[in-house]
């Protein structure tokens, strides 16, 4: 909570908690959608069997990240840290986790909610070069992201979700 004065009435303003925590990890993407549900997969298992310190805060923020990250950017009041889990197709091994620098972030992605599309990229740059956030993409790359509805995880990317975790964990959250 943060107080600031209007005239002589001190007025209390709730922050959203994201924007209180050191380190802020995203789950990006649509569980509806095969392996674009990665992200929400490991915001979800990093929840279930992990302690998340108090400093942190670990989201499955679906396909809604433009709006999070345009409030980070608009907010006097950030995070330090910044991590976003998200599946992409690099042309890699299915189920490969890997970082990304935002610079290579690609442009474009089988669905439309991509946080690779502008202007999320865009928004990740800012937040690095100009809000001064510590940014960082975790991503696993795709076996499958079907054209349709289709919910599940293929094996590859299933089978990564505790791997990304405790990489997340261990590299981003625990870190001193």
């Amino acid at each position: 909570m943060r107080h600031r004065q209007a005239g002589d009435k001190k007025i209390m303003e709730e922050l959203p908690e994201y924007l209180t925590k050191d380190v802020i990890v995203f789950g990006c993407g649509n569980l509806l959608f095969g392996d674009d549900g990665f992200g929400p997969s490991v915001a979800d298992f990093m929840n279930e069997n992990y302690e998340i310190p108090e400093g942190a805060l670990v989201l499955d923020v679906g396909t809604s990240v433009r709006d999070l990250l345009f409030t980070i950017l608009l907010s006097d009041e950030k995070p330090h840290n910044l991590v976003i889990v998200d599946a992409v197709d690099k042309g890699k091994a299915p189920g490969e986790i890997f970082e990304i620098s935002i610079d290579d972030i690609p442009e474009r992605k089988t669905d439309d909610f991509s946080l690779h599309q502008v202007p999320t990229s865009n928004m990740l740059k800012e937040l690095k070069d100009l809000g001064g956030l510590g940014v960082a993409v975790v991503a696993c790359q795709v076996e499958n992201i079907p054209e349709e509805v289709s919910p599940g995880l293929s094996d590859s990317v299933e089978k990564a979700v505790p791997r990304a975790s405790k990489i997340i964990y261990e590299k981003f959250i625990m870190r001193k």
